[in-house]
């Protein structure tokens, strides 16, 4: 069956004084209707990135500059600016970190509902202004009437974050790309907005781009999970798979970085080194500085992630890198 979007060899260069440079390399991966997928890596792992070359929201200087972005069968990479326009809202949604940006200041929360309602839907103002009120109670806002003509400052963060939820479900898309959709909220409140989110996918059926770096938002939410690292994917594979047995060195970084409950610490696990820079990418393994599992071979031959459905992990010693596996 074809998925609802596949993602095929996509690469995003941006250019500089220095040329360009390739900072989504060869990623492939694939999200079914109904399931939500977490992206996962450090700041700089090229994330955020490819939740924007799919909205066709790239700027300049990035640019894609191969592979294939499928939705529903259909090729959208090269729909142009009207295309994607008439697909954001009704097919693909977005919901982003810092709802301050993404809501307009100088308009109530009503209007833009109404705004966005009525561009996608030939409905009645009233009807849309209706929509608007009953997508603010079932996001958690009370006294939604009062807040239709609220504006986004008079609001507290997690209720800024829940209009964007509506605005991102007031079209019923099918996909949603979440960026960081909690990290600028208090920790209860993050635990709020993600169990809103699973509900509102659940009771629409529709999918989700998760884009994040906390581990336990991926545990909480995610069906599969796909690590990023320098660009590339490095490891694909069930959530609970890759929760108790990650294959790559640097997913079983991210894992021991996670505080336990159940043990005392003197200090936290970190991985040591950093997100190497676009113009400085190593040779063959992006990861092989900073791996403690480092061989001879790492530095020479880049392994490749054989599986986008996954499990898969993009290191020599993977399962699926192994002689005899495929």
């Amino acid at each position: 069956m074809t998925p609802l979007l596949a993602v095929e060899g996509l690469n995003v260069h941006i250019r500089s004084r220095h040329g360009a440079l390739q900072a989504i390399n060869e990623v492939s991966f694939f999200i079914e209707a109904g399931e939500v997928l977490g992206v996962v890596g450090e700041s700089g792992a090229g994330k955020s990135l490819t939740g924007t070359a799919i909205l066709g929201l790239l700027e300049s200087p990035a640019e894609m500059t191969g592979g294939r972005i499928m939705l529903e069968g259909r090729r959208i990479d090269q729909l142009g600016e009207e295309g994607m326009r008439a697909l954001r809202g009704p097919v693909i949604g977005a919901v982003f970190q810092d709802p301050l940006t993404t809501l307009n200041p100088l308009q109530t929360v009503g209007r833009q509902l109404v705004q966005t309602i009525s561009t996608h839907f030939p409905v009645p103002a009233k009807e849309a202004r209706g929509r608007a009120r009953r997508l603010l109670a079932e996001v958690g806002i009370p006294a939604p009437d009062e807040r239709l003509d609220s504006y986004p400052h008079q609001l507290s963060g997690g209720m800024r974050q829940r209009v964007v939820l509506a605005l991102a479900f007031c079209c019923q898309p099918k996909l949603i790309i979440a960026d960081e959709p909690t990290t600028a909220l208090d920790v209860s409140i993050q635990a709020q907005v993600i169990e809103l989110m699973k509900k509102m996918c659940r009771d629409r059926g529709t999918a989700v781009m998760l884009i994040t770096h906390d581990m336990g938002v991926i545990a909480e939410t995610a069906d599969r999970v796909a690590v990023m690292y320098a660009g590339r994917l490095v490891e694909v594979g069930p959530t609970a798979a890759i929760l108790q047995a990650p294959e790559h060195p640097y997913t079983r970084g991210l894992m021991a970085s996670i505080p336990s409950m159940k043990r005392r610490h003197e200090e936290l696990y970190q991985v040591d080194g950093s997100m190497p820079r676009l113009d400085a990418l190593p040779s063959g393994c992006a990861f092989h500085p900073r791996c403690p599992l480092v061989m001879e071979r790492c530095s020479r031959e880049r392994p490749e992630l054989r599986n986008p459905a996954g499990p898969s992990a993009a290191c020599w010693l993977a399962a699926d890198h192994q002689p005899g596996r495929a």
